[in-house]
């Protein structure tokens, strides 16, 4: 009986875990719709992608940002950060991507990121973003179907440091 009890408890928590995994928060399904939106995503045939993402709301106070990671692979160490600028217009939720960078883990790094691409910035927003990277390693990650991407939340609208001014 304490097998069975046990393999039922084991396979409700697996189901669990890829349940969590498959359904992204609103918030980084959004962030991710502007992200593709903007043309910041690089072409791929994958017909899911895999985020994580840390919501900042002291740093910039009173604004948010969310910092979210694309990553190359489902368990690769390496990817796409961007910030992302949280901002409330009409009842609207604003998307505005304002960094990037290409980046990959490094213990030889003292902040323990090597940007591949930099950011936007000098060594204060290089520092930041490790910083969130290193807060996004902690929590989970989370599959999007790329069909999820094609069309932006009429709810939201999308700007970027990259739109004709």
């Amino acid at each position: 009986m304490r097998k069975f009890a046990l393999w039922m408890w084991l396979i409700g928590s697996l189901g669990a875990t890829v349940h969590s995994q498959e359904r992204a928060p609103q918030l980084l399904l959004h962030a991710a719709q502007c992200l593709e939106a903007k043309q910041f995503l690089p072409p791929s045939k994958a017909t899911k992608l895999t985020f994580g993402y840390f919501l900042d709301g002291k740093s910039y106070s009173p604004d948010r940002v969310i910092y979210l990671v694309k990553y190359a692979a489902p368990v690769r160490s390496n990817g796409l950060i961007f910030a992302i600028f949280l901002t409330e217009h009409d009842g609207r939720q604003s998307f505005n991507i304002q960094n990037n960078a290409s980046f990959v883990l490094s213990e030889n790094e003292p902040i323990g990121v090597s940007f591949v691409t930099a950011p936007l910035g000098g060594t204060w927003t290089q520092e930041h973003l490790a910083s969130a990277i290193k807060q996004i390693e902690k929590q989970p990650r989370f599959m999007v179907g790329v069909e999820k991407l094609s069309a932006v939340d009429a709810s939201i609208s999308c700007e970027a440091y990259t739109d004709p001014k």
